[in-house]
């Protein structure tokens, strides 16, 4: 069995996006700690506001998002509120895109 790297859960985060805003959680800087242990992934992110109402639909969605890497038999998502998420999270590439569309 091949190691899972880090730069495949990236890739897979990449193609989750947030509900509201027209971009992926990881360019969002949602996602704060990603940890691979064997065949397990570990997942700890934020949302953009505490009262989301996607809130009970995201993580899960992202474990199943996370299952279609080859290796991984398990994922698990923290919702974490702490710190809390602020524009300033944005990568680069996310700014770039967001200030094209104001």
């Amino acid at each position: 069995m091949s190691e899972v790297t880090e730069d495949q859960v990236i890739d897979i985060l990449k193609t989750c996006y947030d509900p509201e805003i027209p971009l992926n959680l990881y360019d969002l800087g949602l996602i704060y700690g990603i940890d691979i242990q064997d065949d397990k992934v570990f997942l700890t992110m934020t949302l953009t506001a505490p009262g989301c109402p996607m809130a009970g639909t995201i993580g899960p969605e992202v474990e199943n998002r996370l299952l279609e890497i080859e290796g991984i038999n398990d994922s698990q998502v923290e919702i974490v509120w702490d710190p809390q998420w602020t524009p300033e999270m944005l990568r680069p590439e996310a700014k770039e895109l967001l200030s094209g569309l104001m």
